[in-house]
């Protein structure tokens, strides 16, 4: 028809608090290209933001497909832009916009972030379930890994920092240099992913669902502080965790919680 409105690449849907986004570009079988990347991000932040929202849950919305990889075309297209120029000094300074910085903001959400892997997750897709706080795969998913070193590149999207920390040093070395993908059951038998389950986002729902009754703040800074636990010295993430502590059991929702724990009933269910 024309003049109609071609259909959304990132769909969002909020249900009893859970932010479900799902990814849909048939045009590219889900390739994590610029556009897919920007429109994923604004939906991210708008489920951030959303005080409705307890948990955020990314799933793929093609068959078998959850996010192929990250553009090739796109990735060819910055070589060529890049070749004449001197390669930039390392920096510490976090990305503002990008991929990146898309990944970044995941991990650092306020919120649990699950990956409900329906397929295909391999290069920038699976970089980017890596920065998720769950991943719950089918285990029937052809492939998924990081193969970039096939290609003459590696994992630029942090999937160098974050495979070690899930899997362990020696594993992702050679998962990273050999370019290795792995199905679903694989991936689970070697700690890839947290789960597998015939519909990840069924599972991935339910399992959302369980921070409906837990304190947004609590969560919040547990999340917060388990993902630091790595990048300092023990000592400053005992004092961070100590001052959190505090802080925490000043919100309302903490309180709330102790006084039900308080109760005989509600201690035996624990």
């Amino acid at each position: 028809m024309d003049g109609a409105q071609a259909p959304a690449k990132v769909k969002t849907a909020v249900e009893n608090g859970v932010s479900i986004i799902t990814l849909f570009d048939p045009t590219t079988l889900n390739a994590a290209g610029l556009e897919l990347m920007s429109d994923l991000r604004k939906a991210v932040d708008g489920a951030i933001a959303d005080p409705a929202v307890r948990a955020i849950v990314i799933t793929g919305g093609l068959p078998d497909i959850f996010i192929r990889h990250y553009d090739v075309d796109e990735l060819s297209s910055m070589g060529e832009a890049l070749k004449d120029r001197p390669p930039p000094p390392p920096t510490a300074a976090p990305p503002e916009q990008g991929f990146l910085a898309l990944a970044d903001a995941i991990a650092a959400a306020p919120k649990p972030v699950i990956a409900a892997i329906n397929g295909l997750c391999m290069g920038g897709g699976f970089e980017l379930s890596l920065a998720c706080d769950l991943r719950i795969a089918d285990p029937k998913a052809a492939a998924i890994g990081l193969p970039e070193t096939r290609i003459g590149i590696f994992p630029g999207g942090g999937g160098t920092q974050r495979l070690p920390r899930v899997v362990g040093e020696a594993k992702a070395v050679e998962i990273i240099l050999r370019g290795l993908t792995f199905t679903g059951e694989e991936a689970h038998a070697i700690g890839m992913v947290h789960e597998l389950a015939d519909d990840p986002l069924a599972r991935a729902l339910e399992i959302a669902a369980e921070f409906e009754d837990k304190g947004a703040e609590g969560v919040a800074y547990a999340k917060r502080l388990t993902r630091a636990a790595l990048d300092r010295p023990v000592a400053e993430g005992l004092a961070d965790e100590r001052a959190s502590f505090l802080a925490v059991m000043q919100t309302a929702s903490a309180r709330e919680g102790l006084s039900q724990g308080r109760r005989p009933a509600q201690i035996q269910e624990l």
